[in-house]
């Protein structure tokens, strides 16, 4: 990991809906967006709600009508997480947006660059107070009409480059774009430069990275469906924020946003960039040592513990005598499984030896104790208290010695002459 980049900082949300702030040493938030239509009210409002509960620092919603501004008042009213307008086509739903009392303003300059509508916008925020995201995407700049000298500089900058033509007109829009911000001495700004393509992405935001100090919003557009987008946006963002490039990012998929908010969290947790919030849960890939129904235990694991426990306990869930003992050591709660069997650990000490449909149960017991004991004090997360030993294999799990032993297998030897 190297260290973050230095940025500047802007905040989002007022006191009701709590301040968020981006860039500078702040902790790099997760942004999502509504699925539905903003103009129905009730439906966009428990759409945002239930996505602030999943975790979402900032809800974006879309604004490409009259009636979508109308209803944010409705809207604003009814929800606690900073909301951003998403406005492309037309500077007037960003002043509605801003007069209806938004928290932030996301333009698209491959669509709206009248100097004079953005100067518009750009007055109507620093009176408000409001940040703006200049936000420019790979499908919306190509039929744009840039500085031709500009581009051609750019063009022959980035001419051994894959995809170097894209890299010079992304960024030279955005230098277009940024000079009237610059003109006008506003700089409660936040720039972002989306392409489908993983790798333009982190070429061109390492380039950008380069030229502003302003905060980066990091994305993969169009990334796809949750199964493929995953990828697509993780090798992207995470070798990014793993550069040290990044303050908010938004993870895209075409499916539920409530699993943009869940997937961005975590790439965040992995990379130590956000203190974990809930379980983390560890269990074994596929393997033929597995003596459980483990996939099935796993996902019975993972729906309980999000339910129920709210530390961020660290839960093994191992399937077998090879890798359990470690990770059984290593984590806060554990079990690890053999002949239909499962032996619990609670920091390294062993609590309890069950049969195997006793196991989902036996488990979140032991989660729940344990959780009670940290908030009381009487445990502290992350301290392990002795160190684990496989069990014997000829003992009470029951593999390898014995069958040795009875001339079913050959015993193996290690010449070390």
């Amino acid at each position: 990991m190297l260290e973050r980049r230095k940025t500047r900082q802007i905040s989002i949300g007022n006191e009701r809906t709590g301040i968020v702030r981006v860039g500078g040493d702040a902790p790099v938030s997760v942004q999502t967006m509504t699925a539905g239509y903003t103009y129905d009210v009730d439906a966009c409002v428990a759409e945002i709600n239930r996505l602030a509960e999943g975790g979402a620092d900032v809800v974006r919603v879309a604004v490409p009508q009259r009636k979508d501004t109308e209803a944010l008042k409705d809207i604003l009213d009814q929800t606690s997480v900073p909301i951003v307008a998403d406005v492309h086509f037309h500077y007037k739903r960003a002043l509605e947006a801003i007069e209806a009392g938004v928290h932030k303003i996301r333009l698209n300059p491959g669509n709206i660059s009248d100097r004079e509508q953005v100067n518009s916008v750009i007055d109507a925020c620093r009176e408000r107070g409001l940040p703006i995201r200049v936000g420019v995407n790979e499908g919306s700049i190509i039929e744009r009409k840039d500085k031709a000298l500009r581009l051609e500089e750019l063009g022959k900058f980035f001419a051994d480059r894959r995809q170097g033509h894209l890299i010079a007109l992304m960024i030279a829009k955005l230098e277009e774009y940024m000079e009237i911000f610059e003109a006008q001495d506003f700089h409660d700004v936040c720039i972002s430069a989306k392409s489908m393509d993983p790798r333009l992405v982190l070429d061109v935001y390492t380039e950008i990275s380069k030229r502003f100090d302003y905060p980066l919003h990091l994305g993969v557009t169009h990334a796809g469906p949750k199964e493929t987008g995953t990828i697509r946006s993780v090798v992207a963002l995470g070798t990014l924020l793993a550069s040290g490039i990044g303050d908010t990012i938004r993870i895209s998929y075409a499916n539920d946003p409530i699993y943009e908010v869940e997937d961005g969290l975590e790439m965040l947790y992995c990379l130590g960039l956000r203190e974990r919030k809930g379980v983390e849960l560890i269990a074994c890939p596929t393997c033929g040592r597995i003596q459980v129904d483990l996939f099935e235990l796993v996902q019975a694991v993972r729906k309980k513990l999000s339910d129920e426990i709210e530390l961020p306990l660290k839960v093994a869930v191992m399937g077998c005598i090879v890798n359990g003992p470690g990770e059984a050591e290593g984590a806060d709660v554990a079990v690890f499984a053999g002949d239909r069997r499962g032996i619990i650990y609670v920091q390294g000490e062993r609590v309890a030896n069950v049969p195997e449909d006793e196991i989902l149960d036996s488990l979140l017991d032991e989660c729940r104790r344990f959780e009670a004991r940290v908030k009381a004090g009487e445990a502290h997360l992350g301290e392990k208290a002795v160190e684990i030993l496989p069990p014997d294999p000829i003992g009470e799990l029951g593999s390898g010695v014995d069958k040795i032993a009875a001339g079913q297998v050959e015993q193996l030897t290690i010449d070390e002459s």
